[in-house]
């Protein structure tokens, strides 16, 4: 079975997996604040690791993903879901620090934002999936099945249409490169 760690748990921990959270409250199995240092385990020591609503939420994107990668085996996946930043419940919470779109990891892809790695991580994933859901009367539509369909529209959403047709979620799923 593999290994699968769920950060940020909350009260419903992935099943099958270690929960992690800061919240004592919760499912957890480890607590851990994730702005207070590395998280308590072993280089590659997860298959999986899922981090659901929890990533808009850190201090430090860039520390936050090199401790994903550092914990997560060659080849494992990183599971991310957070709001699209057109979301209204991107700005409703106070506690999110970051309004992300589907570029924001682009970053720590090989060949970077502009065809060269990037210098301030030497993190690499490999985009292996990414959902966008809109809004209900724009999936209603067909866009949201366009979106996800075809990386020019994607591109071309992102660029023009995105603040009429206003994103709600996005899905991103990794390939750990070490």
């Amino acid at each position: 079975m593999p290994r699968i760690l769920d950060v940020g748990c909350g009260p419903k921990k992935y099943p099958g997996s270690i929960g992690l959270d800061m919240n004592p409250s919760t499912a957890a199995d480890v607590l851990c604040h994730l702005d207070h240092g590395g998280l308590p385990f072993r280089d590659n020591s997860f298959d999986q690791l899922r981090a659901e609503h929890i990533i808009e939420h850190v201090a430090d994107i860039i520390a936050t993903v090199e401790e994903f990668h550092r914990v997560t085996k060659p080849g494992g996946t990183i599971f991310i879901a957070t709001p699209h930043y057109t979301d209204f419940s991107s700005f409703r919470d106070p506690t999110h620090r970051w309004h992300l779109n589907t570029y924001s990891f682009l970053y720590f892809y090989p060949g970077g934002m502009h065809g060269r790695d990037m210098w301030y991580t030497k993190v690499r994933m490999r985009e292996v999936k990414l959902r966008l859901r809109l809004l209900n009367l724009w999936r209603a539509l067909g866009f949201e099945f366009l979106v996800n369909h075809s990386r020019f529209f994607r591109q071309f959403w992102e660029h023009y249409l995105s603040f009429v047709i206003r994103g709600k979620l996005m899905e991103f799923t990794f390939e750990v490169i070490k």
